[in-house]
């Protein structure tokens, strides 16, 4: 019996170490093996004639694709105007982009806003949930691009002309930029550590992007063919159904560090573990029935990404609940001091998260972020499974 429980002590601590870290650092080995072997197979001649035209001359610039920059609003009156404004600021030719603000239900003056500021077409849409009105808007596109963005989201002046450059490839069916995050409180009020994950996340997808495709979005910045769009269930977002669909269809899902967006963060803890919670309850929708686990269409190496990056680091709440009770269990049974040293790591890091309900000290807050966050997953998995999700959102708590 005691066997039993260390096999399974570190069969769940292995796979914990390997999603949360040891995956990264796979990615990177592989990544410099991939430079290296491109650097032995490039020659300075390459280099000096790659960019001219058979006949010697430079090649000529290409047009830039025609895009609709699409904005799915309910009830953003106080930042459409904004981000309709940003969106006509971009460096791109104002004859190859529109923008449409897709009204999903609101109830404010979204709409008059949106129309106020310039743009170029405004849905009033009936209460459909995001995704739909995601649908109707690229119905009525005729770009050759189709980018999607938040309304409390701000691009940078390139951001779009460095994300519709993905597109030069044919092989590219989906773009996501880099969102990057701030505080929009100070103080004790601002507590949220996503801002470490997140950034860890961005260096991961990095890694995916050179080797493969990633393996998720975000709905900040990003964009695809509007003849590669893909239609999916209202209650299963783009972020996490599009890359791995698009993959399926033997285009890649890319991701560009440097088409950046911002917005503001989730002042606190409590309200990043919400709102996890409340993405996770679509995202189990999407593992479980979504296509994800389904092998079909995906490359040997894309499956172990999606394995690692996504149903492993989703299923971390169960591994960490097993981990703990075989290690109880082992030291239970008389295993040697290895297995207390473990058990002591496992608590030190709950007595920590503990301490960051009260102490403000970073280590405390992070360890705090991880436990709250780690529970969410399994916390949105009994919500999906008990109540099911719907297609409709609102803005999370002091994002605007």
């Amino acid at each position: 019996m005691r066997t039993a429980m260390e096999i399974l002590f570190w069969a769940t601590a292995g796979l914990i170490v390997w999603t949360q870290a040891g995956y990264a650092l796979a990615l990177w080995l592989a990544a410099k093996a991939l430079d290296a072997l491109g650097r032995r197979r490039a020659s300075p001649r390459h280099h000096a004639t790659r960019a001219l035209r058979p006949g010697g001359g430079a090649a000529s610039p290409r047009r830039p694709p025609s895009v609709s920059l699409i904005v799915a609003a309910h009830d953003e009156e106080a930042v459409i105007a904004s981000k309709v404004a940003n969106a006509l600021a971009l460096e791109y030719p104002h004859s190859l982009l529109e923008v449409i603000v897709a009204c999903d239900g609101c109830t404010d003056e979204t709409a008059q806003a949106a129309r106020r500021a310039g743009a170029e077409q405004v849905l009033e849409l009936a209460r459909g949930g995001k995704i739909r009105a995601q649908d109707a808007a690229v119905a009525r596109s005729t770009a050759e691009i189709v980018a999607f963005s938040d309304a409390n989201s701000l691009w940078q002046p390139d951001a779009l002309r460095r994300l519709a450059a993905a597109f030069e490839d044919p092989r590219v069916g989906y773009a996501c930029g880099q969102v990057r995050f701030h505080q929009a409180a100070s103080g004790r009020g601002a507590s949220n550590q996503e801002g470490v994950y997140w950034r860890y996340e961005m260096a991961l997808r990095g890694l995916e992007s050179r080797l493969s495709s990633i393996t998720a979005g975000n709905g900040a910045i990003y964009a695809t063919r509007r003849s590669s769009y893909v239609t999916v269930d209202p209650v299963m977002g783009h972020d996490l159904s599009l890359p791995f669909n698009m993959v399926k269809r033997g285009l890649r899902a890319v991701y560009v560090p440097d088409a950046l967006a911002s917005e503001k963060m989730v002042p606190s803890i409590a309200g990043e573990s919400a709102r996890k919670r409340r993405m996770m309850a679509h995202t189990w929708a999407i593992v479980l029935r979504g296509g994800m686990l389904s092998p079909r269409g995906y490359t040997p190496g894309y499956c172990l990404m999606i394995l690692s990056h996504r149903l492993l680091r989703y299923c971390t709440p169960f591994l960490h609940a097993a981990a703990l009770a075989a290690n109880l269990a082992a030291v239970a049974l008389g295993a040697g001091p290895l297995y207390l040293a473990t058990l002591a790591i496992q608590l030190a890091l709950l007595g920590l998260a503990a301490l960051g309900l009260a102490l403000p000290v970073r280590l405390a807050l992070l360890a705090r972020y991880y436990v709250s966050t780690t529970a969410a997953l399994a916390r949105g998995l009994f919500d999906w499974l008990r109540d099911g999700v719907t297609a409709t959102w609102d803005a999370a708590e002091g994002t605007r």
